[in-house]
């Protein structure tokens, strides 16, 4: 089973930031048969989130040539009671970026207040052989057509 934590892409400039929604629901895969008195959103689905949509910016940023891989996560805050059934719109910074790796910064917001975020997140980057099916892949993830005219 393959989780995708992003709804949709609002906006995002190359090499610099992207903002996206990710709506949780009480039908989400990962609440089948946990919680089943109180159903919680895991705070490790709020990191989940974060880091894919950062890391289709640092994709993105480098023309789908590269695939990222998080290795490290730092200042992580999550909360642990959150009940399924809001829209959170997320942020995420590119500090910096290099062909072999990137660094950058995320946070979560529910009703404009902060509810999640991660101080530093480091990526490797994994070469891809076919930047045209990485960048399809996020055509239809992000629900963004023809990214920079192409």
């Amino acid at each position: 089973m393959r989780f995708l934590l992003i709804n949709r892409v609002a906006g995002m400039e190359k090499g610099r930031f992207i903002e996206g929604v990710k709506a949780f629901s009480l039908s989400e895969d990962f609440l089948n048969g946990h919680f089943p008195e109180k159903p919680v959103v895991p705070g490790v689905m709020f990191v989940e989130s974060m880091a894919q949509l950062l890391g289709w910016l640092v994709a993105f940023t480098h023309d789908f040539k590269a695939m990222p891989l998080m290795t490290q996560i730092r200042d992580v805050a999550a909360p642990s009671d959150m009940r399924p059934g809001f829209a959170a719109r997320i942020r995420a910074d590119l500090l910096s970026t290099t062909d072999t790796d990137s660094a950058g910064s995320a946070e979560m917001f529910v009703d404009e207040q902060p509810v999640a975020s991660i101080g530093r997140i480091l990526y490797t980057h994994m070469p891809v052989s076919n930047p045209e099916s990485l960048r399809k892949r996020f055509e239809y993830a992000s629900g963004l057509k023809q990214l920079d005219g192409k």
